[in-house]
């Protein structure tokens, strides 16, 4: 590498990483990747980890910007609802927007970041080198520390500056907490999850509603299922890991099959491979990791979930990486590339945002376990809409905000706060939406 003109090292070529590459060289930037894993273009990446994609407004934006956007919407499936099963088979829909416009998409996370590394080498220039972990840096010269994976030679490779999307694990972040005077918290669920599949029948067929979001709430714990191109579904047991219905229970495929015939007794013969998927898929771990401040001087920044992992139940992970992307991407065309005002601009932009996500993300699992089950949260989901349709300038939901708008994650945050307030009063002694006193409702608006 030459020491006069040294790249943008990132450490991660995952979705977050793929992208910012791709912003950094259309800026001009000499970019080098190094990713852990292997290239998933050329070997079979284990499955089992890869909770299905949801893309909403602020991925679309950022796939938009590097002109990806019309290729992944080739294979990305449109989804206008939620519809909840419950035990006995009955089946309640929910419009997530207030008209089909509003639609959040199924998309395949290995063939979205297949697409963007595509696009990273071969139209910008960008050198991913595959299976190299990243073990450390040395912060004030510069310099990142990779192990070949293959051969465990070590390697030392000098930068302009250094940015982590090696995600929630980072090693780079690592680096920060050593350097001092730097916050940091991981929050586990107790709950774990594993994936699970609905294949399509014998005529290559969706099993289930195509263009809907899939739920089984079922209060402590609820499975969900994502559509695929090829006519199957993605499904996802959210599940505590410990205690009478958890994972370490669930120990034979005796009480396994007991299990869902008694929770999911519709979604049981849709499942052939129900068993050896639950035996063989891995249980992954669900975590927030909170940080700041998220760079140093000019050296390091970290960006997605290097900084901000959320849990998945807002479907804004990726969403919320590729909107960092986007910040970035605007305070260095803003700031003229120096980094010594971009790292402290991109964090102060991104950091009260990505703490009001995940938030939002860990409420919003309460809600889908438990809530969308329950008539009166259902009402006030119509009258949600009722105001959205009647009061179009004063009044959008924190859903519709966060989903289908490019609004700061934090101030969809505070106006849920006062919506809630708002929706308490209207949906009191009423049973259906078309009950709400609208002259109340709009004096409550403003």
């Amino acid at each position: 590498m030459n020491a006069e003109n040294p790249p943008v090292v990132l450490a991660g070529a995952g979705l977050a990483g793929s992208l910012l590459a791709i912003f950094l060289a259309r800026k001009g930037k000499k970019v080098q990747v190094y990713e852990r894993r292997p290239d998933m273009r050329k070997e079979s990446i284990s499955a089992g980890r890869s909770i299905n994609l949801a893309l909403s407004e602020r991925g679309i934006r950022a796939l938009k910007a590097v002109g990806m956007l019309d290729p992944i919407m080739e294979i990305a499936i449109p989804m206008k609802g939620r519809i909840m099963h419950d035990k006995t088979g009955n089946l309640v829909y929910q419009a997530y927007g207030k008209n089909d416009s509003e639609v959040i998409y199924s998309v395949s996370r290995g063939i979205l970041n297949m697409k963007l590394m595509d696009l990273a080498e071969a139209h910008e220039g960008v050198d991913i080198q595959f299976n190299h972990r990243c073990t450390g840096m040395n912060l004030d010269r510069k310099e990142v520390y990779f192990q070949e994976e293959t051969s465990g030679k070590a390697i030392s490779v000098q930068a302009e500056t250094v940015i982590g999307t090696d995600g929630s694990a980072s090693a780079l972040r690592l680096e920060l907490m050593k350097a001092g005077r730097f916050n940091f918290s991981q929050d586990y669920l107790e709950h774990g999850y594993k994936e699970l599949t609905i294949p399509p029948d014998e005529n290559g067929n969706f099993r289930l509603e195509k263009n809907a979001l899939h739920i089984w709430p079922r209060g402590s714990f609820m499975m969900i299922a994502l559509p695929n191109p090829d006519g199957s579904f993605t499904c996802t047991l959210f599940f505590p890991y410990a205690g009478e219905n958890g994972f370490d229970a669930l120990n034979s495929p005796e009480k396994v099959l007991s299990f869902f015939e008694q929770e999911f007794p519709d979604a049981v013969p849709l499942m052939p491979t129900l068993i050896e998927d639950f035996m063989n898929n891995p249980t992954g771990s669900l975590t927030t990791v909170r940080c700041a401040p998220w760079y140093w001087k000019d050296s390091l920044a970290l960006l997605g979930d290097a900084a901000h992992a959320i849990v998945p139940f807002f479907g804004q992970g990726m969403n919320c990486s590729f909107e960092d992307c986007v910040i970035m991407d605007e305070k260095m065309e803003a700031l003229e590339m120096n980094w010594t005002k971009v790292f402290p601009a991109y964090f102060e932009s991104r950091k009260t945002n990505a703490d009001a996500i995940a938030d939002m993300a860990l409420e919003n699992f309460i809600e889908m376990r438990d809530k969308v089950a329950d008539p009166k949260f259902l009402l006030r989901k119509e009258v949600e809409h009722l105001l959205e349709d009647k009061f179009p300038e004063k009044f959008i939901g924190r859903y519709v905000m966060v989903s289908f708008t490019n609004i700061p994650y934090r101030e969809a945050f505070n106006k849920g706060l006062e919506q809630d307030k708002i929706l308490e009063q209207l949906c009191q002694n009423i049973t259906k939406a078309e009950e709400v006193n609208l002259e109340q409702a709009g004096k409550l608006l403003g």
